[in-house]
């Protein structure tokens, strides 16, 4: 158990426990649970049903902690229904769509009333019967609807509550922390500051002005029914890091965990440094077990996502209608009025803003190299003894292209493995189906980038009329190269010869010359962001075709970040991020050129995901044992 688990151990263990008489307990009691566990799985789930609890206790069977009197921590959040949260949500999407996520989508839309405290598994129903009975006390006085009001800064955007309104809230909140407190014996504190709904916390300064539009676009009048509710989360992992579930995964070792497409795992940033490249590990939500599993079998997830609703109180209030414009309700924004249309939606202004966008720069990295499965040594296990090539596995590439200087040297320029050319075309293709317009294509003069390049042209269509302009200085920090000097690319003549569709009239930025080895950190970040600024110069602003440049895994990051307006990251987060990037990962820049910036948005195609296939030997294990 960690040291912050026995403390907590230690803290609640001393208490007196009470035992429950709800019926859900006594059922639970009669299936032969020991009260304390069944008390654990009804305050996990949320006190619903049987079924619910039952399941759990099933799930968590092999939990570790099961026994561990550590109880859930509790918070009191007023949340909007209706139209007036379908337009929250609507934010929400398109805020996360243009600016990428924020500290504010790990939530949903909520006024905190009462801060996350913990209770006793054995006490939570009295929490139950307070908000019942203090909702009842307060359903009169309850204001018909809230007056909410934009404030906007550098770092934050939301609603303040008018004072007037806000009061009424303070005083229900602080109503159910002293019953509450005094009742299930826990320390529960109201919120009695500036009471406020989060749209956006800790974002990039630069997505201030684009969050405040879509803000203005959110009526605050609008038809709305308030709910008091009470959300649960699991204490021990609230500094976590969690994560969706995407693919199933069954243990291969005993020290993996077995996860199930939907499943959520808690995963601690700060114990991930001595784990596999690949790999992280992490604690189920579903189950409780610990165990290693492939990250790209996982997407993030909000932090909310495996929180548990207990019980809500529904404030009834009249109804509003809206027949004027004159009566529609003026939104300030630090003191400035705006009046927002009913009929105006944060829709309608993303079809205004489409409208001036004009180019997009996809930046892929290249698909699966043939050492990335078969090892450094992959060129000698492909050498007859007269040093001729052939195909020692199916993923191996059928032949190599031809080259006047020695084959040895695509040791250390590799070539794409077949899988990676399968890969490339694939994603060809899905550009092909969403209709993007490939206008330009910049590549790396690495032959897997090459590679790449033409087999996305492929599948899209374009190998015939597109282009491959080869920019040595789109190649990756050359202090990560193996051989600590530049390689030996092949020339674009040879390239051609090899019935690769370069442009032979191209001449690079950055000749390969001015490529130095083992190069600082900071050269690199300088070398990287002149020559997207270049590439950009050099394609026509007009029309709304894509610029596609197709390089390596720290690719992704220093291209994009000078392109948005963002500083580039340290040398240390730089190698974790780009350790993580995955074949043909991608990122999308949008123009905005009304507003002379660049914004980073959703790539137009998903990723592409996929298992390890290992080497099959026919003889181990079927012929001989």
């Amino acid at each position: 158990m960690a040291v912050a688990e026995t403390q907590l151990y230690a803290k609640v263990s001393n208490k007196n426990r009470s035992k429950s008489t709800s019926v859900l307990l006594e059922s639970l009691l009669t299936k032969g649970f020991p009260a304390h566990i069944a008390q654990k799985a009804l305050a996990a789930t949320g006190q619903k049903t049987i079924e619910d609890a039952a399941k759990w206790l099933h799930s968590h069977c092999n939990d570790p902690s099961l026994d561990d009197p550590i109880p859930q921590e509790y918070a009191l959040y007023l949340c909007p229904t209706g139209q007036l949260h379908n337009h929250l949500q609507e934010f929400w999407k398109e805020s996360k769509r243009q600016c990428g996520k924020n500290r504010a989508h790990e939530i949903f839309p909520h006024i905190t009333l009462c801060d996350f405290f913990t209770c006793e598994d054995q006490k939570v129903e009295l929490l139950y019967d307070t908000l019942k009975r203090v909702g009842d006390s307060f359903s009169q006085c309850f204001p018909p609807s809230i007056s909410l009001s934009l404030h906007s800064s550098t770092s934050y955007l939301g609603f303040f509550i008018g004072d007037s309104h806000a009061n009424i809230l303070k005083e229900f909140a602080l109503a159910f922390s002293s019953e509450a407190s005094a009742l299930a014996d826990c320390h529960v504190k109201p919120c009695l500051k500036q009471l406020h709904l989060t749209l956006a916390h800790k974002f990039y300064p630069h997505h201030q002005k684009t969050l405040e539009r879509l803000a203005k676009c959110i009526n605050p009048g609008e038809t709305c029914q308030w709910v008091a509710a009470l959300y649960s989360r699991d204490m021990r992992f609230v500094h976590y890091q969690t994560l969706r579930v995407v693919f199933q995964y069954k243990p291969q070792n005993i020290d993996e965990l077995m996860i199930n497409a939907g499943d959520f795992i808690y995963v601690d940033p700060t114990q991930q440094s001595d784990v596999s490249e690949g790999w992280v590990i992490g604690t189920s939500h579903r189950t409780g077990c610990r165990g290693f599993l492939p990250e790209n079998y996982t997407e993030r997830a909000n932090e909310s996502d495996t929180w548990v609703k207990h019980r809500e109180y529904v404030f009834v209030t009249a109804s509003r209608f809206f027949t004027q414009t004159e009566n529609e309700p003026n939104v300030k924004l630090n003191g400035e009025v705006h009046n927002p249309r009913m009929s105006r939606s944060i829709t309608n202004v993303l079809s205004l803003q489409n409208a001036t966008l004009r180019r997009g720069v996809l930046v892929m990295r290249h698909g699966e190299r043939v050492d990335q499965v078969f090892g450094k040594s992959w060129l000698q296990q492909c050498l007859t003894a007269d040093g001729k090539y052939y195909r020692a596995d199916l993923n191996f590439p059928s032949t190599l292209p031809k080259r006047k200087d020695s084959m040895k040297h695509f040791e250390y320029d590799p070539p794409l493995s077949c899988c990676g050319i399968f890969q490339s075309r694939l994603i060809g293709e899905a550009l092909l189906d969403q209709e993007v317009t490939v206008s330009y294509v910049y590549s790396s003069p690495a032959l897997r980038c090459i590679q790449t390049a033409q087999h996305v042209l492929q599948g899209l269509k374009l190998d015939q009329k597109v282009k491959i302009r080869v920019e040595p200085g789109l190649f990756e920090w050359t202090k990560w190269e193996a051989s600590r000097v530049i390689p030996n690319f092949m020339t674009v003549t040879e390239l051609a010869e090899a019935s690769y569709k370069v442009d032979t009239s191209y001449r690079g930025n950055f000749p390969l010359s001015s490529l130095v080895p083992s190069e600082s950190y900071e050269e690199y970040v300088s070398r990287s962001s002149e020559v997207v600024k270049q590439i950009i110069t050099a394609c026509p602003s007009k029309g709304k075709g894509v610029i596609l440049i197709v390089g390596h895994g720290s690719s992704l990051a220093s291209f994009t970040r000078p392109l948005i307006g963002l500083p580039a990251r340290d040398s240390s987060d730089f190698a974790q991020v780009v350790r993580k990037i995955p074949s043909l990962g991608m990122c999308f820049c949008e123009e905005l050129k009304e507003e002379n910036k660049w914004q980073m948005v959703n790539p137009p195609v998903k990723t592409l995901t996929h298992g390890a296939n290992a080497a099959f030997n026919w003889r181990n294990g079927i012929v001989e044992d």
